[in-house]
């Protein structure tokens, strides 16, 4: 015991006392008192082989005060005394600070009366305890303990250690003595001296002597074992991630919406944070899947636009369903132009890095620097980087530096250090400050948000932040966000964030994914190509009577906003490749869910539409520089129909799998019927060329699902 231990002692809180522990202990209390008053305790007072010791204070009291050696003895005697009962005083304020306090005091005597009448102390699951350190933790710790009378068979003989020592034996507790969920159910301490010392067995009828001698080796162990049980308490992990919620995209009646819009979605994030959830063996919540970003995190091998004039090209198909036979999928892939190196513009960036508290841990910021290390290598001499950082108040790192000075980049990356609360909003505005300062009208001006998205200072209206943001983003200054972390990773702000600031959304877990978004897919986080990109689809009445859009439900937009060029969208970059999949369910088809109106005639008997056609798709755009949107038109026609899902090419069938595997995983109802197995099968048969693995990966997600749930499923039977 040293000033650290007395330290500890003190900052320790009080527990709470167990309700049930009271009702013990004042039952027992009662019991106790009764005895008394009835005189029928079972150990007798006094000590009785000896006889009653009778005092001869009076007759040689002047004999013994005479003796000159009563000064002498005097003094030794308080020398002992004094240190004793201080010792005493403190052991009495110690067992109140642990919490153990009478009701301990309690339970030792209980346990020294047991000693002596032959009987054992059981804990209420069972098993039986001896008088090992562990049994007087126990006691301590207010187990639920009773008497049991001894058996008339003999003993069995006391389990040895290798070294002579007798081993002790583990307690089983009930479901009620276990302490809450968040400390360990057993603290185990293993100290050899602790094994080799057991208490003396006592005697039949033992004196107060041996019973005080009981009771201090008891004693001497509560202040010890307390401590050592905070020591190891280990708190659960609070999750605390935040995904906005949103409910699946219905079956719609085409007779009463006949037309569907939205924006696309270039963001992979939620692809990246579920299969760090899998990998990690746990299955993913419903909001943290959006299944068109898990489409949409592998590259397809659509045909690409013949010149740089019209951005992009779009390619439509028609096929059954994997998973209902009596409907299709309309699949629509988009391809962006790809930009050469040669005519590739310059880059003005800013990094806004956390280094709050909540980004200290290793797959944080330490995985933050290496990613931009890796960026930072990517960018050309003539690029630009500026840093900034935020925790408390925001600060510059660096201001914009051409990238031929690289090493003072990475040296200013490399000093970077967590600490602090996250004043996200001040970061920010510090960072749009430097792209203006360094805005470059024939580049790329861009800030690169790295976080957890734990913004807990700074920001009083997240409304006046997304109008900062979309105002920065209509003077040619994007945001694009990078995610980092699991705990408190703020999926939700940081959607918003990038979807008002035309950027993309990434998550980054590994190093291998900071390769993928920062390295190979630079060009397309970087670089755009077309802005407000929207897709408005209208199905014929006369060959389609429902439809539904497989994700895209946080991309929504109404009707009239296609054509509104104030209403902004997603953007495609470099070489990027979108993807929309529709559910439609043929005219006559076994499988259609809504019935037709009573008294309303449909559409289709009103009008004489195109009978040849399915659908008739647009497709709105900007290019970046510009302000007026442009269309292009396709009409689905009987063209783009295949009779099997394997006259389609390998990348349009992986990509059916991938939203099979998306919606499976949310529960969708619509593939209760479809298995994990025939999702493997079908991306197995397309994973086609598959030069970084990204799709081997995949499937090898699809086998760990099937395995989580039907642990979860076994559970619950």
């Amino acid at each position: 015991m040293d000033d650290r231990d007395l330290n500890r002692l003190k900052d320790i809180e009080i527990p709470e006392p167990s309700p049930a522990a009271k009702t013990r202990a004042l039952d027992a209390a009662m019991l106790a008192f009764e005895d008394s008053q009835k005189k029928i305790a079972p150990v007798t007072q006094g000590v009785r082989n000896d006889e009653r010791p009778m005092s001869t204070f009076i007759e040689k009291s002047w004999e013994w005060i005479m003796e000159r050696r009563v000064i002498v003895g005097t003094v030794a005697a308080s020398l002992l005394i004094f240190p004793l009962a201080g010792s005493l005083l403190w052991h009495k304020d110690a067992k109140h600070l642990l919490g153990i306090g009478r009701l301990a005091d309690s339970k030792i005597t209980g346990l020294v009366k047991q000693k002596q009448a032959g009987e054992r102390l059981e804990a209420v699951g069972g098993a039986q305890t001896g008088t090992s350190d562990e049994d007087r933790n126990i006691l301590l710790n207010n187990r639920n303990l009773k008497l049991v009378k001894p058996s008339k068979a003999p003993p069995k003989a006391e389990e040895k250690a290798a070294d002579g020592a007798p081993v002790s034996k583990k307690i089983t507790l009930t479901e009620a003595d276990k302490p809450n969920t968040s400390t360990p159910a057993t603290v185990r301490v293993a100290r050899k001296d602790h094994a080799k010392r057991q208490l003396a067995p006592a005697a039949p009828a033992g004196g107060l002597l041996r019973d005080h001698q009981v009771a201090s080796q008891l004693r001497s162990s509560e202040l010890k074992r307390p401590l050592d049980q905070f020591r190891y308490m280990i708190p659960e992990q609070e999750n605390r991630d935040r995904f906005a919620s949103f409910a699946s995209n219905p079956v719609k009646s085409v007779t009463e919406h006949p037309v569907s819009t939205f924006s696309i979605d270039v963001d992979t994030a939620s692809y990246a944070f579920l299969r760090r959830m899998l990998q990690r063996g746990a299955l993913p919540t419903r909001d943290a899947i959006r299944v068109e970003e898990m489409i949409n995190y592998f590259s397809y091998a659509y045909p690409r636009p013949e010149n740089a004039e019209v951005p992009f090209k779009a390619s439509v198909a028609l096929y059954p369903t994997p998973w209902n036979a009596n409907t299709k999928l309309l699949h629509i892939g988009i391809k962006g132009h790809e930009i050469v190196a040669e005519t590739k513009p310059r880059s003005n960036l800013v990094f806004l890095i956390d280094v709050s508290g909540s980004m200290s841990s290793r797959d944080k910021l330490p995985l933050l620097k290496s990613a931009f290390r890796l960026l930072v290598n990517r960018l050309d001499d003539e690029d630009s980087v500026a840093i900034v950082t935020y925790a408390g108040r925001a600060g510059t790192v660096l201001e914009p530096t051409k990238v031929k000075h690289r090493a003072k980049i990475l040296s200013a990356l490399e000093q970077l250090h967590s600490g602090g609360s996250t004043a996200g909003a001040q970061g920010i505005r510090q960072a749009y400050a430097l792209a203006e300062q360094a805005f470059d009208k024939e580049g790329v001006n861009r800030v690169i948000l790295a976080t957890d998205g734990d913004f807990n200072v700074g920001i009083t209206n997240i409304d006046q932040l997304k109008s900062y943001i979309e105002t920065k983003r209509d003077s040619g200054i994007f945001l694009s966000v990078l995610g980092f972390g699991q705990g408190n990773y703020n999926d939700a702000l940081m959607q918003t964030l990038a979807q008002n600031g035309n950027g993309n959304a990434a998550y980054i877990d590994t190093l291998r994914e900071a390769q993928k978004v920062l390295v190979e897919e630079a060009g397309s986080t970087l670089f755009p190509i077309a802005k407000d990109v929207k897709i408005q689809i209208e199905f014929n009445p006369a060959r389609v009577s429902e439809y539904r859009l497989i994700g895209y439900e946080t991309r929504h937009l109404n009707r009239q906003d296609f054509n509104n060029d104030k209403v902004d969208a997603g953007d495609i970059g470099s070489g990027h490749t979108v993807t929309a999949i529709y559910e439609i369910t043929p005219v006559g088809s076994t499988a259609k869910l809504i019935d037709d109106l009573r008294y309303q005639k449909p559409e289709a008997e009103r009008t004489a539409p195109l009978t040849g056609e399915y659908a008739f798709l647009k497709l709105r755009y900007k290019h970046p520089n510009s302000s007026t949107s442009k269309l292009i038109t396709i009409p689905v026609t009987d063209e783009f129909a295949h009779e099997s899902i394997s006259a389609v090419s390998a990348d349009m069938r992986f990509a059916a799998s991938v939203a099979a595997f998306g919606q499976k995983l949310r529960g969708e109802t619509h593939l209760a019927d479809y298995s994990y197995d025939a999702i493997h099968a079908l991306a197995s048969a397309a994973r086609g060329t598959d030069a970084f693995g990204y799709r081997s990966e995949f499937l090898s997600l699809v086998r760990l699902a099937k395995s989580l749930a039907s642990s979860r499923s076994n559970k619950k039977r």
